[in-house]
Formats: C-alpha cells, sequence, structure tokens
C-alpha cells in the first residue's frame, strides 16, 4: 500500500504533542544521535522520526507498513525544516508571549482530556512545568512555520471558473457524499434576574468568602458550591492563563491579586465570582474561583414562554416577517445576523443531524422548511435558563456534492487544493536552492517532492 501524506496534514505530524514517547524509545533500544537528513542549518535525527511513528502506532485506528509511513513522516518533517530555513532567512520571529500563550492553550486542551492536571501528571509522570520546557521549541518552530506558511498562500484567491474546473476534474467516485442538513434561525428571550436572587447569591458568595478568610479551604468550598462544571471539581482550579483569555472584569480582578488573596464578588456575563489566587508567572496567572449563578424564577420563564407563544402568532398571521420580529423582539447577539445559529464544530450555519444538541433535533426533525418551533427552554452559553422559537430555513436531502447545493463548500475544497499546489511549487522551487541531505537508507522513499539536487 502506498502511503501519501499532504504536506499541510502530514506537518500536523510532525508537530504533534509527543509527551512520554522518550520512555518508549529507551524501550525500544532507538539510537538517539543519528543525523538523517539535513536541510539548510537544520537537522532531523533517528530519534525524530522514531518518536514520531511510535506516536502514530498509538493512535486507534493506525495502520499501514512501517516504511511507507516513516518515509511519508520524514517528508513532511523535510518540509517543515525548509520552513525553518526560510524563517531564518526572511527574520521570521514570533514573541515569548505567543509561544507561552499556546503552550497554555495546548496544555488546557490536553489536560482537559484526562479531567484534571493530577491526572495527567500522573499518567505522565511529569508536571506540567517540565512538560511546557519539553513544548517551548516545538511549539515555537510550529508557529513559524505557520507564519511562513500564511506568507505563501494569505493573497490567494479562488474564481468561479476555478471552481467550477475543479468540481469538473473530480473523479465521480471521488465526489463526497453530504448527509441531511439543517440550517435553522432562532428568537431568544432571557427572562430578567430580579433583585431578590441577585441578593441571595451576593450573600452566599459573602458567606463563602468569609470562610475562607477565617481558614477554610477555598478549594473545598469550590467543590461544594461552585456552579462551574469545569473547573469545581478540580476545587476551581483554572490553570496558567494569559490576558484577553477571560472575561475582563474577572481578568482585571484576577492579575490585581496578591498572594493568596481572594478577591470581592466579581460579576461577569456568567454570573457572580469570588477568585484567589494561586500563582503568578510573569504575564501569566492561576486562579480558583467559586462561581454562583442567580437563577431565573419559574415565573418568569413563563412569562418569556408566553411572550414568544405571542411572537410566532404575529409572524404566522403576517404582521412581521421572522427576520423582522428577530430584530425587534430577540435578546441574543444572533439577532445581527437574522437569528441564525451557527454551528460551532464548523463555524457555518449547517448542522448535520448529530451535530445538534438531542433537544434541538428533537424539535427541528419535526418541521418542515418554513414552520416556526413552539417556545423550547434551553441554556445559553453562560448557563442561563432562557426560552427560544426556532425556524427552519431549509433542510437537505442526502446527496453527493454537487455545485448547485454545495457551491460554498466546494470552492473552499478548491481554494485548499490550489494553496496546496502553490506550496508544493513553493517546495520545489526553495529545494532546489537550499542545501538537502538525506541518509541513504532512505533513498527508496517514494517522495512526493524531489528533494536532492
Amino acid at each position: 500500500m502506498k502511503i501519501k501524506l499532504s504536506i499541510l496534514s502530514a506537518l500536523l505530524l510532525c508537530l504533534a504533542f509527543r509527551p512520554g514517547v522518550s520512555q518508549d524509545i529507551k524501550d525500544e533500544g532507538i539510537v538517539l544521535d543519528q543525523v538523517i537528513a539535513v536541510v539548510g542549518g537544520n537537522i532531523i535525527l533517528q530519534s525524530d522520526l522514531d518518536a514520531q511513528y511510535i506516536q502514530y502506532k498509538m493512535q486507534e485506528g493506525a495502520t499501514g507498513e512501517e516504511h511507507e509511513i516513516k518515509c511519508a513522516m520524514l517528508e513532511s518533517m523535510l518540509f517543515q525544516k525548509l520552513m525553518l530555513t526560510q524563517a531564518e532567512l526572511d527574520s521570521v520571529t514570533v514573541s515569548d508571549g505567543q509561544v507561552e500563550a499556546e503552550m497554555d492553550r495546548r496544555l488546557r486542551h490536553y489536560i482537559s482530556l484526562f479531567g484534571s492536571q493530577e491526572k495527567f501528571e500522573e499518567f505522565y509522570q511529569k508536571s506540567t512545568l517540565e512538560f511546557k520546557d519539553e513544548l517551548r521549541e516545538q511549539v515555537q518552530d510550529m508557529m513559524l512555520v505557520e507564519k511562513v506558511q500564511m506568507s505563501i498562500t494569505e493573497n490567494l484567491n479562488i474564481t468561479p471558473t476555478e471552481v467550477k474546473n475543479f468540481y469538473k476534474e473530480m473523479p465521480l467516485d471521488s465526489i463526497p457524499f453530504i448527509n441531511s442538513e439543517v440550517e435553522m434561525s432562532q428568537i431568544v428571550k432571557m427572562p430578567p434576574i430580579n433583585e431578590e436572587e441577585i441578593q441571595r447569591v451576593k450573600n452566599k458568595l459573602q458567606e463563602l468568602r468569609y470562610r475562607v478568610m477565617n481558614g477554610e479551604s477555598f478549594a473545598t468550598l469550590a467543590i461544594l458550591y461552585s456552579e462551574d462544571p469545569g473547573s469545581a471539581k478540580k476545587g476551581g482550579e483554572l490553570g496558567l492563563y494569559g490576558r484577553g483569555e477571560m472575561y475582563p472584569e474577572f481578568e482585571a480582578a484576577s492579575f490585581a491579586l496578591k498572594g493568596d488573596e481572594v478577591s470581592d464578588i466579581v460579576k461577569t456575563d456568567a454570573g457572580y465570582h469570588i477568585i484567589q489566587l494561586i500563582e503568578r508567572r510573569g504575564e501569566y496567572i492561576n486562579v480558583r474561583h467559586i462561581l454562583i449563578r442567580p437563577k431565573v424564577s419559574p415565573m418568569d420563564l413563563v412569562k418569556a414562554k408566553l411572550e414568544l407563544d405571542s411572537i410566532a402568532n404575529l409572524i404566522e398571521k403576517g404582521t412581521y416577517s421572522f427576520e423582522e420580529a428577530v430584530q425587534k423582539f430577540s435578546d441574543d447577539p444572533s439577532k445581527n445576523n437574522g437569528g441564525l445559529v451557527l454551528n460551532p464544530m464548523t463555524g457555518t450555519s449547517l448542522f448535520e443531524s448529530d451535530q445538534l444538541d438531542p433537544k434541538v433535533f428533537f424539535v427541528i426533525d419535526k418541521l418542515s422548511e418554513g414552520d416556526i418551533s413552539a417556545p423550547v427552554q434551553f441554556q445559553t452559553q453562560e448557563g442561563k435558563d432562557a426560552y427560544r422559537i426556532l425556524f427552519l430555513r431549509k433542510r437537505t436531502e442526502p446527496h453527493k456534492a454537487n455545485l448547485k447545493d454545495d457551491y460554498d463548500r466546494i470552492q473552499e475544497w478548491a481554494l485548499e487544493n490550489k494553496k496546496q499546489e502553490t506550496i508544493t511549487k513553493w517546495v520545489k522551487d526553495k529545494s532546489k536552492n537550499t542545501y538537502v541531505k538525506v541518509n541513504d537508507d532512505f533513498e527508496n522513499c517514494d517522495f512526493v517532492n524531489k528533494w536532492e539536487n
């Protein structure tokens, strides 16, 4: 079986997060210091390639002949080193702050997969600081490569003629099958929170703050009382983050703390918080917090539902179009684009059935195009109770991709293909003028590009 990894996708393998691989290398007795390729002033070690292959084997569903996979991986590593060489020539740089922020983002993602920082560190037998030290050079290289790659493709665009030609040249058996999708809009009513409920929340947080100030564990109280599902089970700890990653009010209060100080009550769109500083490292900070969200009264929820019933009746009578009603009545930011609901997984307005919340699917599945649902209770991203009515704008049937129904999607594919071809040409041109030497052990690799001249 011939393995071909595109330059763009294979690069992701080279820049993957690879914790714990070094021990596997030792266990398998792999040579650690053999240079297998040189690109400009950058080298590739046998251990680099073996680490990538071990990580690949650990992935579910990993298949393929070892030599062919390693050849494809080596080519993507050659591509990376060529990009890094170009970054040096063009004086492309990334700041320490940018690298630190990206490392923190990656660590938060991987820690979330384990459920807690403790489980993460226990599994790999390393502290997060040790991981960051190991990640730093990888992440810096990744960011440099991305900047060079963006400079190569940033001015590319695609014409309608190119889109049509791209589609016509696709083999029939390669045209993707598109599942049924829906597009929908919404009108949201956010019931107000009464002052008594707000005062109840503030009193509770003041009580908890008093208990911390008198010696009780903030982390224990966070586990017991915080309504932040992501951090409560971790004692309210959020992990290291930089400026611009949290709500502005939360961030301002956090960065103003000193020692193990506990903040006064802080209000954000998520609710009300008290915050305790854990540590600060330059422009990065780690805190724990307790969040309590004011609850909407059952009576106010009923009022929101009845109001949406009235709005739906006005639309059905023709008093307002759905778009007009969105502008006049909706309390959600989506009113700025006609109430269109965006798919967070794709960034588009189309949802496949398995991408819908089950409660939404149950409602939408019963509607025909142009129908409006009855009011449906839901929770916003901030965890606030609200009601909405849904309008089914479009439902597609399962089909093979075509220009009439899927032009935007095909346009995106065509542009990505054009970027791929542009980068391939760039590699061909640059490799001619860059010193590249690959170890003879890999002379029978069927590379996409001609690396040595």
